[in-house]
């Protein structure tokens, strides 16, 4: 965990990969269930966030 903390801090590719993969897959699971309509309605924002997030820290260093 701290390596993983501590990669967020030093702008490192991979802690910050993972942590777009799951904002993208938070959104993808907010879009599909049925039962908050508040989570629904967020769901593209999160999900463009990730995405985002994912094209920028693709050219963070290794």
């Amino acid at each position: 965990m701290t390596d993983f903390l501590l990669g967020l801090a030093r702008l490192r590719r991979s802690p910050w990969e993972m942590l777009a993969t799951v904002l993208i897959a938070l959104g993808v699971v907010m879009l599909m269930q049925p039962f908050v309509m508040w989570a629904y309605t967020y769901s593209f924002i999160v999900t463009l966030a990730g995405t985002v997030m994912f094209i920028v820290v693709s050219h963070f260093p290794e």
